[in-house]
Parts: C-alpha cells; structure tokens; sequence
C-alpha cells in the first residue's frame, strides 16, 4: 500500500535520469546504508503514518555535461519495507494489498529527465509496483558531488519527491478513509564505481 513509495520509488530515487546513455557518462552505484526511501499517508483523518525502504540496490550513469543523458535504475524486494509494526507489515504482505513473496520486487527505471535549474530537474520513470508499471515524475534535487571525505572517492547525493495513486497499482483498500494518494521522498547516496 505505502509501497507506493518507489521509487522510491521510486524512486525513486534519483536525481538525474534520462533515457540514453552519453559516452562520458559516469556509472556510480546506490550508498545502500545511507539511501532511503519514507512514504506517508493519512489514516481515517486521525494521524500520518509512515514507512521506508532502506538497503536498496541501485545505479546511476551521470553524465555531469548533459544530466539529460543520464539514467537511474533501482530495485528492492517488496519484504524489505519497514512499517514500524509488524501486524501492519503482515497486513500489507497480505492478499488485501500485495501478497507479496519473497521475490516480488518494486523497481524503477528512468525513462527521461527535464533539467529545470543547476541542480534541480524532473525525472520521468517507469515505476512496476504490485506487477503494475505506471509513468511517474520524481522531482529531483542535486545535493552535492564531490570527493567523499572518509571514502576518498566521487560522491554524490540526491533528495526527490513524487506523489503516488495507490490505487493505480490495485493497492486501493480502504480508500478513501486510508488516503488513496501516497507521499514519497528519497534520499540517495552513491558512490562512483570501482
């Protein structure tokens, strides 16, 4: 139901994502123990709960000279989501929302990227969640690049935000008392790759 998130996902998860790979593009992959991705939605008007995905594989081919020729890839297991309550993880591995199995994945993929400012840019993907694949936008921030100080290496980091219909991905129960719509943010590290 949060799943939604993916991107996180998506999402989604990424900041510079586009459909073609340029020859000076960069592969660097996801920093799995500092990316994450949270999603949130309202319960019956009473409260916002939330969730995450953390530990998530993923790469990114960055071309720093024309970000619109990058491309993201990323993918978890739907198991991995943390709800903070293991009845509501049950619920949602349940037939009521994903029945999920140990090798059902949520993933994403760029599709294209519009660079709206010097770090700022719009990612459109296909995001498959619950064996459905729908377009989403992730709107998506450059954090910083640069030389990792304890690494020693090329780094960069990323934050995006995307607005998820559950529904869209037959994950729709309860709405609309459980809001139908999922927020989801996405903060990624990755480090260039060996």
């Amino acid at each position: 139901m949060k799943n939604a998130i993916l991107a996180s996902a998506l999402g989604l998860t990424t900041a510079l994502a586009g459909p073609a790979f340029a020859a000076d593009a960069e592969k660097y992959v996801l920093d799995a123990s500092h990316s994450q991705i949270l999603f949130e939605y309202n319960h019956l008007g009473f409260s916002t709960t939330y969730g995450m995905f953390s530990g998530f594989e993923g790469e990114i081919m960055f071309d720093e000279a024309a970000p619109e020729a990058s491309s993201v890839t990323v993918s978890m297991p739907v198991m991995s989501m943390f709800t903070g309550w293991e009845e509501r993880h049950a619920h949602f591995m349940s037939p009521d929302f994903f029945a999920a199995g140990d090798d059902e994945m949520v993933s994403f993929a760029s599709t294209g990227i519009e660079v709206t400012g010097e770090d700022t840019a719009l990612i459109t993907g296909d995001l498959t969640l619950n064996d459905v694949t729908k377009s989403v936008v992730l709107d998506a921030k450059l954090n910083q690049k640069g030389d990792h100080p304890m690494a020693g290496k090329p780094w960069m980091g990323f934050d995006a935000t995307t607005t998820l219909v559950r529904s869209d991905y037959n994950l729709g129960k309860f709405a609309p008392f459980v809001s139908d719509e999922v927020q989801v943010k996405i903060s990624i590290e990755a480090m260039k790759a060996d």
